[in-house]
């Protein structure tokens, strides 16, 4: 795929617009109800494929998409990817939209752990203080969940906060699959082969609790996966007309639509916990993310295919 001409306002309009179609996809599947999160994974990953062959075919690069060089490399970030998009959706049907969203911020944190540890990164100072900042910010958000007072250590709304955490784990984890594979392969080639080997191995949890889904159900769910893809394609879009660095802070513009959204769609209505927590995580990412520029640490290229519910 050709590179595009720098256009930062087109760039940064793109990536609020794929923002804005993830949390919709989210407030899809949320209004779904509890369906098994695997089952949610499954039409998440199979109905994205559809807008992205057709955005390939429109591009000129579907044949192109198919060839890779590390197959055993796809397979292994789509395994990790799978296990984060579950966690994530089952945290989606049991808790507030805006919680869910905030948690999820602990991920990049992640990654510069993982980073430093697996990937040998050198990382300084700054960047540790402002990742336990971040960790203290996700524990006030987390804290009304995991607290043992009220001795409900099993609940929904717990096993929702345990899985948005791991799912935030995982997609860190995903991300460092996602950095090696980058060295070889195209950006729609990951993105395409994440969704096929996805829509694969979430088929495989079928017999362990699917369920029959009414019409509504099953309309909400093909239209979480159709908007999960245009979400893809807009955010790849978006990096092809500015720095990774420039569109990144815009990510948290998320939060913001969880509110609105949680608010409007399901009643939902933020704790002080998870708006302070947010302010601290969001503080902490964004420093990270000015950190890395300076640092000339950015990875433009792998930021498309990078997000938690891709």
């Amino acid at each position: 795929m050709l590179a595009a001409s720098p256009n930062p306002v087109k760039g940064i309009s793109l990536k609020i617009a794929s923002v804005i179609a993830f949390m919709a996809m989210s407030a899809l599947i949320k209004a779904a109800g509890q369906v098994p999160a695997g089952e949610i994974t499954f039409f998440r990953s199979f109905f994205a494929v559809f807008p992205i062959l057709a955005w390939l075919a429109w591009t000129g690069t579907l044949r192109s998409a198919f060839v890779t060089h590390d197959l055993f490399g796809h397979v292994w970030r789509a395994l990790v990817g799978v296990a984060a998009m579950t966690c994530f959706f089952f945290a989606i049907t049991r808790l507030p939209l805006p919680e869910v969203t905030a948690l999820g911020f602990a991920s990049p944190l992640f990654v510069v752990v993982l980073s430093a540890v697996f990937l040998r990164e050198t990382v300084r100072w700054y960047r540790w203080s402002a990742v336990l900042a971040g960790l203290v910010g996700v524990t006030i958000i987390g804290w009304p969940r995991f607290t043992a007072f009220d001795g409900n250590w099993t609940g929904d709304a717990t096993l929702g906060a345990a899985a948005t955490l791991a799912g935030a784990f995982l997609a860190a984890c995903a991300m460092l699959f996602v950095r090696r594979l980058v060295k070889t392969e195209q950006t729609q080639t990951i993105v395409l082969y994440f969704s096929l080997i996805a829509s694969a191995v979430a088929l495989l949890s079928a017999p362990f609790g699917w369920i029959v889904l009414s019409p509504m159900q099953a309309a909400l769910l093909v239209s979480a996966g159709c908007v999960g893809g245009v979400a893809q394609i807009l955010m790849t879009e978006g990096y092809r007309h500015t720095e990774a660095s420039v569109l990144a802070p815009f990510e948290y513009v998320s939060m913001l639509v969880a509110i609105i959204i949680g608010y409007v769609a399901f009643d939902e209505v933020p704790t002080a916990y998870t708006l302070a927590g947010s302010a601290i995580v969001i503080a902490a990412g964004v420093f990270i993310i000015w950190r890395e520029r300076q640092l000339g640490l950015q990875r433009g290229p792998i930021k498309p295919v990078a997000h938690p519910q891709d």
